[in-house]
């Protein structure tokens, strides 16, 4: 416990929330590069997936070539970027190697939900004249729903919890408060460092599970 302890008391005194390589500095940058690589890769793959879904065709195809990129760690698409003339562009490398990891699981569970709406239900929706479009708006995405929240939950709290990794190629966030404390042989700093990350993990969670509850269109059924 007595690391945790010192943690506490890392994590307690003013003076290491404050400046440039403070707490506070660090959790900005860490907000900011995760929410812009989250939104890029709900950009992509949310519309390609509900559409692929939607359609039936070609979705099987994406999800595979999605999922590849799973075989590749994060840590070696970043170190290979760094190599790059992006290195020079501030947080692109890192945004880009998020990107890379978010899109998979928002891509699979999309195209799964609107693969899994029951059958019958959409030839009842059919029989009862509802175009294409009503029945992507008023069906599928519904009865989808569930999943594609599950996927963006599970994408979110892993590009928190990778973001951490910026900091071994020069980056900004709350890793550069672990690296600085593995660098001055600081174990409450990597211990206080490490919390944060999760505590900012488990409040992502929290925040998409009530919106999720909130915004669920299966909510104003019941």
């Amino acid at each position: 416990m007595g690391a945790v302890a010192d943690a506490w008391t890392w994590l307690t005194t003013r003076s290491n929330w404050s400046g440039e390589s403070g707490a506070w500095h660090r959790l900005a940058e860490h907000l900011y590069v995760s929410g812009v690589a989250f939104g890029l890769a709900c950009l992509i793959a949310l519309p390609v997936a509900l559409w692929l879904g939607h359609l039936g065709r070609g979705g099987a195809l994406a999800v595979n070539l999605s999922n590849t990129g799973r075989a590749i760690p994060t840590f070696a698409v970043l170190a290979l970027l760094m190599l790059t003339p992006l290195r020079t562009h501030g947080d692109v490398p890192t945004v880009i190697a998020l990107v890379l990891f978010a899109v998979p699981p928002l891509l699979t569970n999309a195209y799964t939900g609107m693969r899994e709406v029951d059958r019958a239900v959409l030839e009842a929706a059919r029989g009862m004249g509802m175009s294409g479009r009503q029945l992507f708006v008023r069906v599928e995405l519904p009865l989808a729903y569930p999943l594609i929240m599950t996927g963006v939950r599970s994408a979110a709290v892993q590009v928190i919890a990778t973001a951490t990794l910026a900091a071994m190629t020069g980056g900004g966030g709350l890793g550069r408060i672990i690296t600085a404390g593995f660098n001055t042989y600081d174990t409450a700093q990597v211990v206080a460092g490490a919390l944060l990350v999760a505590v900012l993990a488990l409040l992502v969670e929290v925040v998409l599970v009530a919106a999720d509850r909130l915004l669920s269109p299966l909510r104003k059924t019941t």
